[in-house]
């Protein structure tokens, strides 16, 4: 006999059990299928969280190496346990994956330990690893099944000399040489750790600048940072091959010559996980690359079955899968839901940290928008200097006729909390006249955020 419930999730990541719980808020009969022990997804268990409590440590120790003496503080002696470094990330981990058990068990929602495949509208087949199945009936399916690493042509993934993210996430010892193919968010994030932690890193991009998509003026800070920081590059740079090589690894790159490494780390990009789902069998369309295609409303191409997530495409970030794993269920129960997308955050959390929200002058010039643009440094901002962190500035992109923000981007300390200012000064349809005016407690970093906002009237109080 078939269980029956209301809605059914495939995949426990952030889309899935973030509108699980709100589908039982809102009195659904909630179930969720998930491959693995722990919920959370990627994000959770080897993406988000593990990866920033190692940004975390790794920072600490550089500090405690290099600059705590600025601040009066002497060290004789600094050493690393990378052991007690892992320990601790796991302990972060299986703290907040436990409290999502939690929550499940305090929103009454069943919770699959299995693979997920869609045999019929309105029907799921759950496989469990020792091969025993159980159907499921709903008349809601959502498909939150977020992504995979994405495979690069020539590189011979073993998941340890040659690896992705989830490797580098757990090297038993610091590399030597640690080659990073690809700098993006997650190459430059885990290169970051692995540098501070005594590693020699060399970042290899195919294209003629890092960070691809971000505002090119702060991709050009980054990169000049992070050359400082002494991390090396290979711009416009094609890899062909990567393997491994006795107790190491080789790349091959076009035109150049080969770099021998320790360990080498994929982060060329994420795909959608759909394999298994039976979407061709149910006929629910994908695009060329595989992503699900949608509506407005999260609605696939049949009847009862929607998709959220990294699963659809667009920016894969966790609170962006949140936000429509949220909509869709509202969107279901109530008839409407909604996810602004113009208003959704973007963080590198590197040092310093990056982050952005909106349009860049790239995309606002492709547009043929008009806008005016304000900029401030944190180096005469006292917390910064407080702080012994004032490299980076604030970027404001308004309206050049209403004022209203269109894009700002940061790059200087605690960037990453900076940016909800600006997510919620855009989401509310702000001016920078309105951030200008606000009062912004003194001294604090915000303050660099209302000074740029001043400097789009040509009004910021210069040194």
């Amino acid at each position: 006999m078939a269980v029956s419930h209301d809605i059914i999730f495939i995949g426990g990541g952030p889309a899935g059990y973030t509108g699980a719980i709100r589908a039982a808020q809102l009195g659904l009969n909630t179930a969720c299928i998930e491959l693995e022990p722990k919920l959370g997804g990627t994000c959770l268990r080897v993406g988000c969280i593990p990866s920033k409590a190692l940004l975390e440590a790794s920072e600490k120790y550089d500090e405690a190496r290099s600059s705590l003496a600025e601040f009066g503080v002497k060290v004789d002696s600094v050493s690393l346990d990378l052991e007690k470094m892992m320990a601790r990330k796991t302990q972060i981990v299986d703290g907040l994956t436990g409290g999502i058990d939690y929550l499940f068990k305090k929103n009454k929602i069943t919770r699959y330990l299995g693979r997920g495949r869609i045999a019929a509208p309105g029907k799921v087949v759950v496989t469990a690893d020792d091969g025993t199945q159980t159907e499921l009936t709903a008349q809601h399916i959502i498909i939150s099944t977020g992504s995979n690493v994405a495979s690069l042509r020539g590189v011979e993934l073993d998941y340890d000399r040659v690896g992705t993210s989830t490797e580098a996430l757990s090297y038993p010892s610091v590399p030597e040489h640690l080659v990073v193919i690809g700098a993006g968010y997650i190459g430059l994030e885990m290169g970051s750790v692995w540098k501070r932690l005594g590693s020699k890193v060399t970042v290899v991009e195919y294209q003629d600048r890092i960070l691809p998509g971000m505002d090119a003026e702060l991709a050009r800070d980054a990169l000049r940072l992070f050359k400082k920081q002494g991390i090396e590059f290979r711009l416009g740079s094609k890899v062909t091959s990567a393997r491994k090589d006795g107790d190491g690894a080789i790349v091959e790159i076009e035109g150049q010559e080969p770099l021998r490494a320790d360990r080498v780390l994929l982060a060329a990009g994420r795909v959608p996980n759909t394999d298994g789902l039976g979407l061709d069998e149910v006929g629910v369309e994908t695009d060329r690359r595989g992503f699900v295609r949608v509506d407005d409303h999260f609605r696939t191409t049949v009847t009862g079955i929607y998709a959220v997530g990294d699963v659809i495409g667009g920016a894969m970030l966790a609170h962006k899968a949140e936000e429509e794993g949220v909509a869709c269920v509202e969107s279901i129960v109530t008839g409407f839901g909604h996810v602004n997308y113009t208003a959704i955050p973007g963080i590198v959390y590197t040092h310093p940290e990056i982050a952005t929200v909106g349009a860049s002058e790239e995309q606002l010039g492709e547009r043929s928008v008009d806008y005016r643009k304000g900029t401030f440094p944190f180096l005469p901002n006292g917390r910064a200097r407080a702080l012994g962190m004032t490299e980076g500035k604030v970027k404001i992109l308004a309206d050049a006729k209403t004022d209203r923000i269109l894009g700002v981007h940061i790059i200087g300390p605690r960037a990453g909390d900076l940016i909800a200012e600006a997510v919620v000064a855009m989401e509310f349809g702000a001016s920078s006249e309105d951030l200008a005016r606000s009062c912004h407690a003194h001294p604090t970093l915000s303050e660099v955020i209302r000074e740029a906002a001043l400097a789009v009237d040509g009004r910021a109080r210069q040194m």
